[in-house]
């Protein structure tokens, strides 16, 4: 029988999912590929209770796959970015909407990921079909598929908070 959590196994697959095996948390870590960083863009995407949010994007944080940082000093606001381990979660990522694109999305993918520099369409591992480079995270640009509702073409960043 399967326990709370993983504590003993000496398995990095069980400890990587006490970390991001969580519903919420591996959506906060696909938001922020997309460029998300506030708090209530977080929530506002994500329709989740603020509390659960904080408590997920504070274990993120603890955990060194997101850092805090402020952005306004009055009102005190902070933002959420990705640290290079988190980064790092792009494959993941990729694999999952990989996996759902072709079992779960009977229209397409809703999103593409695509090679900033040359518009190359991005494997689940994160190398580029056209140009062969293996892509990170910030050399990611996300586009419309054809199983959204958007128009076709790049999904724009959230807007990034100036420096106070």
């Amino acid at each position: 029988m399967l326990g709370k959590d993983y504590a003993g196994q000496n398995c990095s697959v069980a400890r990587s999912l006490e970390l991001v095996g969580e519903r919420w948390t591996l959506l906060i870590i696909r938001d922020a590929l997309l460029g998300v960083t506030r708090f209530e863009h977080f929530q506002d995407r994500l329709k989740i209770a603020p509390n659960i949010l904080s408590k997920r994007l504070r274990t993120l944080v603890d955990a060194g796959v997101m850092e805090r940082r402020r952005y306004q000093e009055r009102p005190e606001r902070h933002e959420y970015a990705l640290t290079h381990a988190g980064k790092e979660l792009l494959p993941v990522v990729l694999s999952l909407a990989r996996w759902g694109d072709a079992h779960l999305a009977p229209n397409g993918p809703p999103v593409v990921a695509r090679h900033a520099a040359c518009g190359g369409r991005l494997e689940a591992t994160g190398r580029c079909e056209t140009c062969g480079a293996t892509i990170g995270a910030d050399d990611v640009e996300w586009h419309a598929g054809p199983g959204s509702s958007r128009p076709p073409g790049p999904i724009p960043r959230p807007p990034t908070p100036a420096p106070s």
